[in-house]
Protein backbone atom coordinates (compact mmCIF):
# COMPACT_ATOMS: atom_id res chain seq x y z
CA UNK A 1 0.00 0.00 0.00
CA UNK A 2 1.44 3.50 -0.46
CA UNK A 3 1.84 5.93 2.20
CA UNK A 4 -0.27 9.47 2.34
CA UNK A 5 2.94 11.20 1.17
CA UNK A 6 3.81 8.83 -1.67
CA UNK A 7 0.23 8.98 -2.95
CA UNK A 8 0.51 12.47 -4.27
CA UNK A 9 3.63 11.69 -5.90
CA UNK A 10 2.55 8.17 -7.24
CA UNK A 11 1.44 7.37 -11.19
CA UNK A 12 -1.72 5.60 -12.21
CA UNK A 13 -1.40 2.23 -10.96
CA UNK A 14 -3.17 -0.27 -13.69
CA UNK A 15 -4.20 -3.70 -12.14
CA UNK A 16 -3.57 -6.61 -13.78
CA UNK A 17 -6.28 -7.13 -16.73
CA UNK A 18 -4.81 -10.26 -18.66
CA UNK A 19 -6.75 -13.45 -17.75
CA UNK A 20 -5.12 -15.98 -15.94
CA UNK A 21 -4.44 -18.23 -18.89
CA UNK A 22 -1.29 -20.10 -20.39
CA UNK A 23 -1.46 -20.65 -24.37
CA UNK A 24 -0.79 -24.27 -25.32
CA UNK A 25 -1.71 -23.87 -29.15
CA UNK A 26 -1.38 -20.28 -31.03
CA UNK A 27 -4.37 -21.23 -33.10
CA UNK A 28 -6.64 -24.44 -32.71
CA UNK A 29 -8.95 -26.04 -35.50
CA UNK A 30 -12.00 -25.66 -33.95
CA UNK A 31 -13.83 -27.91 -36.57
CA UNK A 32 -11.60 -30.67 -35.46
CA UNK A 33 -13.46 -30.90 -32.09
CA UNK A 34 -16.52 -30.12 -33.46
CA UNK A 35 -17.17 -26.84 -33.15
CA UNK A 36 -17.94 -23.52 -35.02
CA UNK A 37 -17.90 -19.83 -34.63
CA UNK A 38 -21.32 -19.67 -34.15
CA UNK A 39 -21.26 -22.42 -30.97
CA UNK A 40 -18.90 -19.67 -29.18
CA UNK A 41 -20.57 -16.45 -30.40
CA UNK A 42 -24.03 -18.40 -28.71
CA UNK A 43 -22.77 -19.66 -25.56
CA UNK A 44 -21.42 -15.99 -24.94
CA UNK A 45 -24.59 -14.53 -25.79
CA UNK A 46 -27.28 -16.89 -23.56
CA UNK A 47 -24.19 -16.84 -20.56
CA UNK A 48 -25.65 -15.99 -17.17
CA UNK A 49 -22.28 -17.45 -15.88
CA UNK A 50 -21.17 -14.31 -14.40
CA UNK A 51 -24.38 -12.78 -12.63
CA UNK A 52 -25.06 -16.63 -10.92
CA UNK A 53 -21.40 -16.45 -9.79
CA UNK A 54 -21.91 -13.15 -8.43
CA UNK A 55 -25.63 -14.52 -7.13
CA UNK A 56 -24.31 -17.57 -5.31
CA UNK A 57 -21.20 -16.49 -3.59
CA UNK A 58 -23.81 -14.68 -1.17
CA UNK A 59 -24.09 -18.99 -0.14
CA UNK A 60 -20.44 -18.85 1.10
CA UNK A 61 -17.79 -17.27 3.52
CA UNK A 62 -14.90 -15.70 1.70
CA UNK A 63 -12.24 -12.68 1.99
CA UNK A 64 -12.31 -10.22 -0.09
CA UNK A 65 -9.48 -7.61 -0.85
CA UNK A 66 -10.69 -4.20 -2.82
CA UNK A 67 -8.08 -1.82 -3.98
CA UNK A 68 -8.99 1.05 -5.55
CA UNK A 69 -7.81 4.19 -6.81
CA UNK A 70 -8.69 7.65 -8.43
CA UNK A 71 -6.58 9.87 -10.58
CA UNK A 72 -6.22 13.33 -11.35
CA UNK A 73 -6.07 14.32 -15.26
CA UNK A 74 -2.13 13.71 -14.99
CA UNK A 75 -2.48 10.34 -13.76
CA UNK A 76 -1.49 10.83 -10.69
CA UNK A 77 -2.88 8.90 -7.74
CA UNK A 78 -5.39 11.59 -6.51
CA UNK A 79 -7.60 8.83 -4.00
CA UNK A 80 -7.22 6.13 -2.51
CA UNK A 81 -9.43 3.24 -0.71
CA UNK A 82 -8.53 -0.57 0.33
CA UNK A 83 -10.76 -3.12 2.12
CA UNK A 84 -9.97 -6.28 3.49
CA UNK A 85 -12.92 -8.07 4.64
CA UNK A 86 -14.40 -11.15 5.93
CA UNK A 87 -17.81 -12.49 5.36
CA UNK A 88 -19.29 -15.19 7.25
CA UNK A 89 -22.37 -16.88 6.42
CA UNK A 90 -24.46 -18.79 8.94
CA UNK A 91 -27.25 -20.24 8.06
CA UNK A 92 -29.12 -17.75 5.31
CA UNK A 93 -27.88 -14.92 7.48
CA UNK A 94 -24.40 -13.14 6.97
CA UNK A 95 -22.06 -11.31 8.51
CA UNK A 96 -19.49 -8.73 7.75
CA UNK A 97 -16.34 -7.85 9.23
CA UNK A 98 -13.95 -5.40 7.89
CA UNK A 99 -10.48 -6.52 8.96
CA UNK A 100 -9.00 -3.38 7.03
CA UNK A 101 -10.55 -0.01 6.18
CA UNK A 102 -8.66 2.87 5.24
CA UNK A 103 -9.43 6.18 2.56
CA UNK A 104 -7.09 8.48 1.54
CA UNK A 105 -6.98 11.51 -0.21
CA UNK A 106 -9.77 13.17 -2.22
CA UNK A 107 -12.64 10.42 -2.57
CA UNK A 108 -15.99 12.55 -1.18
CA UNK A 109 -18.43 15.01 -1.90
CA UNK A 110 -19.47 17.23 1.01
CA UNK A 111 -22.64 15.37 1.20
CA UNK A 112 -20.52 11.97 2.10
CA UNK A 113 -21.37 10.72 -1.24
CA UNK A 114 -18.66 9.13 -3.36
CA UNK A 115 -17.25 11.81 -5.84
CA UNK A 116 -17.09 9.54 -8.73
CA UNK A 117 -19.57 7.65 -10.43
CA UNK A 118 -17.16 5.09 -11.00
CA UNK A 119 -16.98 4.46 -7.04
CA UNK A 120 -20.79 4.84 -6.57
CA UNK A 121 -21.14 1.54 -9.15
CA UNK A 122 -18.27 -0.18 -7.69
CA UNK A 123 -20.24 0.15 -3.97
CA UNK A 124 -23.65 -0.84 -5.92
CA UNK A 125 -22.36 -3.83 -7.85
CA UNK A 126 -19.42 -5.13 -5.54
CA UNK A 127 -19.34 -4.19 -1.75
CA UNK A 128 -23.40 -4.28 -1.30
CA UNK A 129 -23.16 -7.69 -2.84
CA UNK A 130 -21.15 -8.58 0.58
CA UNK A 131 -23.82 -7.40 2.98
CA UNK A 132 -26.91 -9.26 1.12
CA UNK A 133 -28.08 -12.02 2.31
CA UNK A 134 -28.98 -14.84 -0.12
CA UNK A 135 -31.55 -14.30 -2.76
CA UNK A 136 -32.79 -16.53 -5.71
CA UNK A 137 -33.21 -15.71 -9.22
CA UNK A 138 -30.66 -16.48 -12.08
CA UNK A 139 -31.05 -13.52 -14.51
CA UNK A 140 -29.83 -9.96 -14.93
CA UNK A 141 -33.04 -7.65 -14.32
CA UNK A 142 -34.69 -6.37 -17.42
CA UNK A 143 -33.06 -2.84 -19.69
CA UNK A 144 -35.22 -2.70 -21.90
CA UNK A 145 -37.08 0.52 -22.42
CA UNK A 146 -38.32 2.11 -19.27
CA UNK A 147 -37.52 -0.92 -17.36
CA UNK A 148 -34.18 -1.00 -16.87
CA UNK A 149 -32.70 1.81 -14.71
CA UNK A 150 -29.02 3.38 -15.97
CA UNK A 151 -27.24 1.32 -13.21
CA UNK A 152 -28.81 -1.81 -14.26
CA UNK A 153 -27.98 -1.42 -17.93
CA UNK A 154 -24.22 -0.44 -17.01
CA UNK A 155 -24.38 -3.91 -14.45
CA UNK A 156 -25.66 -5.86 -18.18
CA UNK A 157 -22.85 -4.30 -19.85
CA UNK A 158 -20.48 -5.52 -17.35
CA UNK A 159 -22.01 -9.25 -17.09
CA UNK A 160 -23.42 -10.14 -20.43
CA UNK A 161 -21.05 -7.67 -23.16
CA UNK A 162 -21.43 -8.56 -26.85
CA UNK A 163 -25.32 -7.87 -26.21
CA UNK A 164 -27.66 -5.18 -27.38
CA UNK A 165 -28.41 -2.83 -24.72
CA UNK A 166 -31.43 -0.69 -24.63
CA UNK A 167 -31.78 3.01 -23.69
CA UNK A 168 -28.00 4.04 -23.88
CA UNK A 169 -27.57 7.17 -26.58
CA UNK A 170 -25.79 6.15 -29.30
CA UNK A 171 -24.33 3.05 -28.02
CA UNK A 172 -26.90 0.36 -27.83
CA UNK A 173 -26.41 -1.04 -31.42
CA UNK A 174 -22.58 -1.17 -30.97
CA UNK A 175 -23.08 -3.42 -28.05
CA UNK A 176 -24.50 -5.65 -30.06
CA UNK A 177 -20.80 -6.61 -31.80
CA UNK A 178 -22.49 -10.34 -33.18
CA UNK A 179 -25.42 -8.60 -34.91
CA UNK A 180 -25.89 -8.48 -38.58
CA UNK A 181 -24.99 -4.93 -38.13
CA UNK A 182 -21.62 -5.07 -36.22
CA UNK A 183 -20.25 -8.54 -37.14
CA UNK A 184 -18.52 -7.67 -39.52
CA UNK A 185 -16.29 -5.06 -38.17
CA UNK A 186 -14.40 -8.14 -35.89
CA UNK A 187 -12.54 -10.68 -36.35
CA UNK A 188 -12.09 -14.18 -34.38
CA UNK A 189 -9.01 -15.94 -32.81
CA UNK A 190 -8.79 -19.72 -31.23
CA UNK A 191 -6.76 -20.99 -28.87
CA UNK A 192 -6.02 -23.75 -26.08
CA UNK A 193 -4.64 -23.58 -23.12
CA UNK A 194 -4.75 -23.95 -19.47
CA UNK A 195 -6.23 -21.82 -16.63
CA UNK A 196 -5.27 -22.16 -13.17
CA UNK A 197 -2.52 -24.15 -13.92
CA UNK A 198 -4.20 -27.30 -14.40
CA UNK A 199 -8.15 -26.55 -15.88
CA UNK A 200 -7.93 -27.49 -19.84
CA UNK A 201 -9.46 -24.46 -21.71
CA UNK A 202 -10.83 -22.79 -24.84
CA UNK A 203 -9.61 -18.65 -25.48
CA UNK A 204 -11.99 -17.46 -27.92
CA UNK A 205 -10.92 -13.69 -28.54
CA UNK A 206 -12.93 -11.03 -30.80
CA UNK A 207 -11.14 -8.51 -31.98
CA UNK A 208 -11.72 -5.49 -33.93
CA UNK A 209 -10.79 -5.42 -37.80
CA UNK A 210 -7.88 -2.95 -37.92
CA UNK A 211 -9.51 -1.46 -40.77
CA UNK A 212 -12.28 -0.36 -38.54
CA UNK A 213 -12.55 3.59 -38.15
CA UNK A 214 -13.13 4.30 -34.01
CA UNK A 215 -16.40 5.60 -34.15
CA UNK A 216 -17.66 2.31 -35.33
CA UNK A 217 -17.23 0.10 -32.78
CA UNK A 218 -17.45 0.52 -29.40
CA UNK A 219 -15.86 -3.13 -27.99
CA UNK A 220 -12.59 -3.23 -29.24
CA UNK A 221 -11.62 -7.16 -27.78
CA UNK A 222 -13.94 -9.46 -26.12
CA UNK A 223 -12.26 -12.18 -24.72
CA UNK A 224 -13.51 -15.14 -23.14
CA UNK A 225 -12.24 -18.52 -21.57
CA UNK A 226 -13.98 -22.02 -21.95
CA UNK A 227 -13.69 -24.55 -20.01
CA UNK A 228 -12.96 -27.45 -22.15
CA UNK A 229 -14.78 -30.15 -20.08
CA UNK A 230 -18.15 -28.63 -20.06
CA UNK A 231 -18.22 -25.39 -21.97
CA UNK A 232 -18.88 -23.22 -19.20
CA UNK A 233 -17.34 -19.84 -19.43
CA UNK A 234 -14.06 -19.41 -16.41
CA UNK A 235 -13.21 -16.09 -17.76
CA UNK A 236 -13.81 -12.70 -19.42
CA UNK A 237 -12.03 -9.69 -20.48
CA UNK A 238 -13.14 -6.25 -22.51
CA UNK A 239 -11.52 -3.79 -23.96
CA UNK A 240 -13.95 -0.73 -24.58
CA UNK A 241 -13.03 3.09 -26.27
CA UNK A 242 -15.17 5.33 -27.82
CA UNK A 243 -15.76 9.08 -28.26
CA UNK A 244 -17.69 11.67 -29.98
CA UNK A 245 -19.13 14.75 -29.06
CA UNK A 246 -20.78 13.60 -26.06
CA UNK A 247 -18.88 11.07 -24.90
CA UNK A 248 -15.17 10.36 -24.42
CA UNK A 249 -14.60 6.78 -22.46
CA UNK A 250 -11.42 4.04 -22.69
CA UNK A 251 -12.29 1.07 -20.37
CA UNK A 252 -10.42 -2.45 -20.17
CA UNK A 253 -12.14 -4.82 -17.69
CA UNK A 254 -11.40 -8.35 -16.89
CA UNK A 255 -13.65 -10.50 -14.62
CA UNK A 256 -12.16 -14.41 -13.70
CA UNK A 257 -14.04 -17.06 -11.92
CA UNK A 258 -12.81 -19.95 -10.05
CA UNK A 259 -14.63 -23.00 -9.57
CA UNK A 260 -15.87 -24.21 -5.89
CA UNK A 261 -17.89 -27.44 -5.25
CA UNK A 262 -20.75 -27.38 -7.65
CA UNK A 263 -20.33 -23.80 -8.74
CA UNK A 264 -18.26 -21.29 -10.44
CA UNK A 265 -17.72 -18.00 -8.07
CA UNK A 266 -16.08 -14.53 -8.48
CA UNK A 267 -11.89 -14.68 -7.80
CA UNK A 268 -10.58 -11.55 -9.63
CA UNK A 269 -12.01 -8.30 -11.05
CA UNK A 270 -10.02 -5.82 -12.68
CA UNK A 271 -10.75 -2.71 -13.81
CA UNK A 272 -8.98 1.02 -15.84
CA UNK A 273 -10.62 3.43 -16.98
CA UNK A 274 -11.27 6.98 -18.36
CA UNK A 275 -14.51 8.66 -18.40
CA UNK A 276 -15.78 12.32 -19.83
CA UNK A 277 -19.74 12.51 -20.09
CA UNK A 278 -21.86 15.83 -20.22
CA UNK A 279 -22.83 17.39 -17.00
CA UNK A 280 -20.02 14.46 -14.49
CA UNK A 281 -16.64 15.81 -13.97
CA UNK A 282 -14.13 13.50 -16.06
CA UNK A 283 -13.18 10.31 -14.05
CA UNK A 284 -9.93 8.13 -13.95
CA UNK A 285 -9.99 5.05 -11.61
CA UNK A 286 -9.00 1.45 -11.57
CA UNK A 287 -9.57 -0.99 -8.85
CA UNK A 288 -8.48 -4.83 -8.42
CA UNK A 289 -10.94 -6.82 -6.05
CA UNK A 290 -9.79 -10.29 -4.92
CA UNK A 291 -11.50 -13.01 -3.51
CA UNK A 292 -10.47 -16.19 -2.13
CA UNK A 293 -10.76 -18.81 0.79
CA UNK A 294 -14.43 -19.81 0.13
CA UNK A 295 -15.83 -22.37 2.45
Amino acid sequence: MLSASDSSKAQRYNPDTTLTIVIDTAVVNIRAHKLTEQDFIDAVVADTGFYKAFRDMKRYSFVAENHLYTYDKKNKIEGEIYRKVRRTMTGNKSKVEYLVKQDKGKLYKKNGKYDLYTLEMFDYIFDNAYKSDFTSGERLPSTDGKNGSYKDKLKMLIFQPGRKISGIPFLSKKTEIFGKDMRQFYFYQFARGTYLDSIPVYRFKVIRKPSIADGDVMINELTTIFDVRDFKILGRYVDMKYSNLLFDFDVKMNIELVPFRDKLLPAKISYQGNWDVPLHKEERASFLITQKEYH
